[in-house]
């Protein structure tokens, strides 16, 4: 490890390696590698780059996942998503290099701070620059939740973890990856879905936090599939905490509806964007982030120490076997790492 590419080993890679960056500290962690943050030697630019062990990679699922996202984030770029600047290999580690965020995830922080409604819809706003992007290119991001929420250090919001996203196509009933308390109904019950599922996922984060908890809650994905055929979840005039409005939670029930076709969203992102909630928000001026954000992220390390630095299970029962035809493809042209 630490050698650089010699050509042809492992893909079609010109010279970049682990060696051509600092590396400064673990600042996120995976079920199959760590996030670092490096500096490239050359450029002093600051990167963020996920590691992932070849020989954690247990599963075909676990390997498409990892491809996925390297292929996906190959055909996009846009600023309110974490992008990819360069990917590599060597014989023991996979290696990606995304756009650096010290923020931290929405997750850390809704375990340290009561998110107040001009936050919440700040964030969600940024969410939707994010969506109406990927959904124009025909992507379903699959996997909204907290932690694959991203702030920057100035408070703006950005998507990243594209490791269960698909093409959208007609007939997908089959893919149902994802997380079961964000997963909207239409795929959790294994039907097929199109971008209104990715909305569904916001509203369950306004709900979780108006209301302190997830719309439906089980300990497992048949539990919170039941709860979502028994009832509807909504929240109702009388139970709207201090602090949050009528429109945050009319726009939060539009979004959890249990339907796809009856869901704020079936008609187009606008349908969204346009509801009242967000009157307050000059779109043009945040996609320029020239607004003050009303939440901004405290100076310093904005993830949990513990979490990050635990380590990763190394034993695993069963294992696929790899071979190094597996990962060919994984390079890509970085944007300034062979400069």
């Amino acid at each position: 490890m630490g050698t650089c590419h010699i050509h042809g080993e492992f893909d079609n890679a010109s010279s970049i390696c682990r060696n051509d960056f600092e590396y400064i500290k673990i600042i996120g962690r995976g079920a199959l590698g760590r996030v670092w943050r490096v500096t490239h030697k050359k450029t002093q630019m600051q990167f963020a780059i996920k590691e992932f062990d070849k020989d954690n990679i247990s599963s075909k699922e676990s390997l498409n996942s990892i491809m996925n996202e390297r292929s996906l984030l190959s055909i996009m770029n846009h600023p309110f998503i974490i992008n990819i600047n360069f990917a590599f290999q060597d014989k023991k580690k996979l290696y990606l290099g995304l756009d650096l965020k010290l923020g931290g995830d929405l997750r850390f922080h809704m375990t340290n701070h009561k998110f107040s409604e001009p936050e919440i819809k700040f964030l969600i706003f940024c969410l939707l620059q994010s969506l109406e992007y990927i959904h124009s290119r025909h992507i379903l991001h699959k996997d909204i939740k907290p932690e694959n929420i991203v702030y920057d250090s100035r408070g703006y919001a950005f998507l990243t973890d594209f490791g269960t996203s698909t093409i959208s196509k007609a007939e997908n009933f089959s893919e149902t990856s994802g997380t079961p308390g964000y997963m909207a109904p239409e795929v959790i019950c294994r039907q097929n879905h199109s971008f209104v599922s990715d909305y569904f996922a916001l509203g369950v984060i306004i709900f979780e936090n108006i209301m302190g908890t997830r719309p439906y809650v089980g300990k497992n994905r048949k539990d919170i599939r039941d709860a979502i055929l028994e009832y509807q979840a909504k929240i109702l005039p009388t139970a709207i905490p201090n602090g949050w409005s009528q429109e945050s939670v009319n726009i939060c029930n539009k979004l959890i509806k249990r339907k796809p076709n009856t869901r704020l969203g079936a008609n187009g992102i606008n349908e969204i964007k346009t509801h009242p909630w967000f009157q307050d928000i000059d779109e043009e001026k945040l996609r320029n982030f020239e607004i003050k954000a009303p939440f901004v992220p405290a100076d310093g390390d904005n993830f949990d120490h513990n979490h990050v630095n635990n380590h990763l299970d190394k034993i695993i029962k069963k294992r696929d076997k790899r071979s190094k035809n597996d990962f060919l493809g994984y390079f890509f042209i970085p944007s300034v790492a062979t400069k």
